[in-house]
C-alpha cells in the first residue's frame, strides 16, 4: 500500500444527478532553504483524466514548505475549468488533516483561503500518499517542484519533463 487513504470527503458541491468528471491530482510543494531569508519555493500538480496527465506549476518565491504544499493543491484545483469529482493526493499530512477538519488553521491563513476558493467548486477527496517512496506520480511532482524552486520560474520544459516521466497511466493502476 502506498499510503493512508482517508475515508473523509470534504466538498461544497451539492450532489445532484449531474455526472461529474473524475479527476486525480498528485501535488507537491518544495521550499529550498525552508524558513531562511533566501528560500525559494514552488508548487506543482499533475492533473489526470482518463490516463492523460497535465503538469502545472507555480514559482512562489519566498514561502515555507507548508505554504508550498497548500499552494500545490490550489494550483491543481485552479486549473479545472468545470466542477469535478477530485481525488487529490499529497504527501502533506498537514494539508490532508486540515482539509478533512482534523487540524485547526492557526497559521498560513491566506494560503488556506486560496485553497478553499480553489476547492469550492469541486467534490474533493483529500488523500495522503507517502512521499519519496517511489510512487511515479508523487515523485514526478516532487522533482518538478524542486527544479522550479531552483530555477526561480515555472519553466515549461520542467513541466513537460514531469508529464513525460508519468506517461499515460490510470491513477488507480498506481495505488
Amino acid at each position: 500500500m502506498i499510503g493512508y487513504l482517508s475515508q473523509d470527503v470534504i466538498s461544497t458541491v451539492q450532489s445532484n444527478d449531474q455526472k461529474l468528471k473524475q479527476v486525480a491530482i498528485y501535488c507537491d510543494g518544495s521550499s529550498l532553504g525552508n524558513g531562511q531569508e533566501a528560500s525559494r519555493a514552488a508548487a506543482v500538480a499533475l492533473l489526470g483524466y482518463k490516463g492523460y496527465w497535465k503538469a502545472v506549476g507555480e514559482y512562489l518565491g519566498k514561502a515555507t514548505n507548508q505554504q508550498a504544499e497548500i499552494a500545490a493543491a490550489a494550483v491543481g484545483l485552479e486549473k479545472l475549468t468545470q466542477p469535478c469529482e477530485v481525488s487529490l493526493f499529497t504527501d502533506s499530512r498537514y494539508v490532508v488533516e486540515t482539509m478533512n477538519g482534523r487540524f485547526r488553521r492557526k497559521a498560513n491563513l491566506p494560503w488556506w483561503q486560496r485553497l478553499d476558493r480553489a476547492a469550492s467548486a469541486h467534490k474533493v477527496r483529500w488523500e495522503w500518499t507517502r512521499g519519496h517512496a517511489g510512487h511515479v506520480l508523487q515523485e514526478a511532482a516532487d522533482n518538478a517542484a524542486r527544479r522550479i524552486a531552483a530555477a526561480g520560474e515555472a519553466e515549461q520544459s520542467i513541466l513537460r519533463d514531469a508529464e513525460d516521466q508519468v506517461g499515460s497511466v490510470e491513477a488507480a493502476d498506481l495505488r
